[in-house]
């Protein structure tokens, strides 16, 4: 068992288009599989949208994504990283949502991470709408409050919505800070823009100590200098890292519920990635990918590169943690 080879599936021995789907073509460690206690990154699905309050469809990107990520290949053309030679990487399957009760997917949703965490392992999601990362965050979160750094055009910290309801994808982030499980002073929102019903959330942002960068702000600035501010806000604590696609501007991810014009181009997508490397990432996420919009799986893809920019990251962390003993 010790010897099992957890690389992914080479294009050059199955050729790409050939095979059963799977996140970077990992492995499929089911959660009671005995290998379940040697991975240390699970790529996990959460196909459900539950908290979409307009266009729905992210529930179908999991399946796309994983689709997708047989164009990924093993090493970082930029960084030079190769993931799966510093950490036992795998695809944990999907949680199982119910599709007609929120709350209770809510609930499946954290005592899947739940497992994942007593396991030791780090998690990389694919959801699902936004309102995903809360109960992630219920469970990861729940022994102390994380950092967080958060890359969309939208904070998604409303209060509530239709007449007083506190779970949609507009919502998850102020209920994370209520619960405490995030520190809102280690929180940093990139790339907010567009038009809104009001400011209640920037508000509430200002009031509790978030850091919101602005699209404006972070033209101006660029990714450089954004990214470093966001690096000292996160600090050495233990951060989360959630990242909507439509912080990308629609030219290059046309595929999400709530687009927004004027975003980072896909470039840039990648860059605002590479810059968290070293910080204490225990998790992250990849959501609002909406296969129904964009039917030629571009914004699939640049999600999926988007997330194997995120796995490289965390598998340096893994690499890290092995040297440092």
């Amino acid at each position: 068992m010790t010897t099992f080879d957890f690389r992914p599936i080479s294009g050059v021995d199955l050729p790409r288009f050939a095979g059963i789907a799977t996140f970077m073509r990992l492995p499929h460690i089911p959660m009671d599989d005995k290998r379940l206690s040697l991975v240390d990154i699970g790529l996990i699905g959460v196909p459900w949208d539950g908290g979409t309050t307009n266009r729905p469809g992210p529930r179908h990107a999991p399946r796309q994504l994983r689709d997708l990520s047989s164009m990924v290949r093993h090493e970082n053309g930029a960084t030079r990283i190769r993931p799966y030679d510093l950490a036992n990487c795998a695809d944990l399957g999907d949680v199982g949502p119910n599709p007609a009760d929120v709350e209770d997917s809510m609930r499946r949703i954290t005592a899947f991470y739940d497992s994942v965490k007593a396991a030791g392992i780090m998690p990389l999601t694919a959801g699902g709408d936004h309102l995903s990362s809360l109960p992630i965050l219920r469970s990861l979160g729940r022994d102390r409050p994380l950092g967080m750094i958060h890359f969309d055009s939208h904070t998604d910290l409303f209060h509530s919505y239709f007449g007083g309801f506190k779970y949609t994808h507009g919502t998850p982030f102020r209920r994370a800070v209520e619960e405490g499980l995030l520190d809102p002073k280690r929180v940093c929102m990139i790339g907010i823009r567009g038009p809104a019903y009001d400011f209640e959330d920037r508000d509430f942002a200002d009031a509790v100590g978030i850091r919101v960068i602005p699209i404006e702000e972070f033209h101006a600035r660029g990714v450089e200098d954004v990214m470093a501010e966001a690096r000292e806000i996160a600090g050495s604590g233990e951060t989360y890292v959630s990242y909507d696609i439509d912080f990308i501007d629609p030219a290059f991810a046309p595929g999400t519920g709530t687009p927004e014009i004027g975003g980072p181009n896909s470039y840039q997508a990648l860059q605002v990635v590479r810059a968290l490397r070293g910080l204490n990432i225990i998790g992250a996420d990849m959501v609002e990918v909406s296969p129904p919009f964009d039917t030629s799986g571009a914004t699939a893809f640049l999600g999926i590169t988007v997330m194997f920019e995120l796995l490289c990251v965390m598998a340096e962390i893994i690499s890290r943690r092995g040297e440092d003993g």
